[in-house]
C-alpha cells in the first residue's frame, strides 16, 4: 500500500453536545458513553492499519467529554490538531488541509460515527486509493463514511457540500468528480446518529467491542 496518512475527523463526547439527536431518545450522559465508545473503536481501528502516520482532528473541551482519561491515553499515538472554520464543511476541507501538511501524505478520512470498520477494511480502501486520485464511501443514509484524496487541494470542494442531510454523499461524489478527479467508490456502511440506527451498527461490529457493549441496551 502507497503511504498514507488515516485521518479521523472527532467530537469530543460531552454530554449535552455529543449525539444531540440519538440524546434527544437516550439521554445526554448515554448518548456521550455511546460516542465516546465509538470514537474509541475507530481509534483502535485506525491504530491497526499499515498508514504511515495517523492524524485526529478534534473538536470540542476533551476535560468534560466521557472516558476522557481513555481517549487522552489513545490518542498518544496519534498526531493530533484542532479542527478550524466556520461550518462543519469546511472543518472538513481544512482538517484534510491540514493533515496532509503535518504528514506530507495523501488522506484517508473517517469520522467516529462507523465504530464496525476495521484495520483491514481501512487498508484495502488506502490501496484503491492508490489507483484513484479519490476514494469515496457512501453511507446508507445517504452520507458519507470515509473520504481519501491523493491531492489536498481535491478535498477544498467539501467546503460547497451541504453536509447532513439525505444527499450529501451524492453531491460529493459530484464535486470531486467536478475537480477533474477520478473517484472509487468503496464499501457502503451504516453510520449512526440516532437510535434508530443503533441495531444495525451494533450488529455490524465485532462482539464484545467498546460500541456493542455501550448500546447493548439500545
Amino acid at each position: 500500500m502507497m503511504p498514507l496518512a488515516v485521518l479521523v475527523v472527532a467530537k469530543a463526547p460531552v454530554p449535552g453536545l455529543a449525539k444531540t439527536r440519538l440524546a434527544a431518545v437516550v439521554g445526554d450522559q448515554a448518548a456521550a458513553d455511546i460516542a465516546a465508545a465509538a470514537l474509541l473503536d475507530t481509534l483502535d481501528a485506525v491504530s491497526g492499519t499499515e498508514a504511515a502516520a495517523r492524524v485526529v482532528a478534534l473538536t470540542g473541551d476533551l476535560d468534560q467529554a466521557r472516558h476522557s482519561g481513555e481517549i487522552r491515553d489513545r490518542l498518544d499515538d496519534f498526531i493530533v490538531v484542532p479542527q478550524r472554520g466556520a461550518g462543519f464543511a469546511r472543518r472538513l476541507a481544512n482538517a484534510h488541509t491540514d493533515a496532509a501538511a503535518v504528514t506530507g501524505l495523501p488522506v484517508l478520512q473517517i469520522g467516529m460515527d462507523t465504530p464496525q470498520v476495521t484495520a483491514g477494511l481501512l487498508d484495502e480502501c488506502g490501496q484503491a486509493l492508490a489507483d484513484s486520485d479519490a476514494v469515496l464511501g457512501m453511507a446508507r443514509d445517504g452520507g458519507w463514511w470515509l473520504l481519501g484524496v491523493r491531492d489536498r487541494r481535491t478535498a477544498g470542494c467539501l467546503a460547497d457540500v451541504q453536509m447532513s442531510t439525505s444527499y450529501t454523499g451524492a453531491e460529493t461524489l459530484a464535486a470531486l468528480r467536478g475537480t477533474g478527479a477520478t473517484v472509487a467508490l468503496v464499501r457502503e456502511l451504516a453510520d449512526f446518529d440516532t437510535v434508530d440506527d443503533i441495531a444495525e451498527v451494533r450488529r455490524a461490529c465485532a462482539p464484545g467491542s467498546r460500541f456493542v457493549r455501550a448500546a447493548r441496551e439500545f
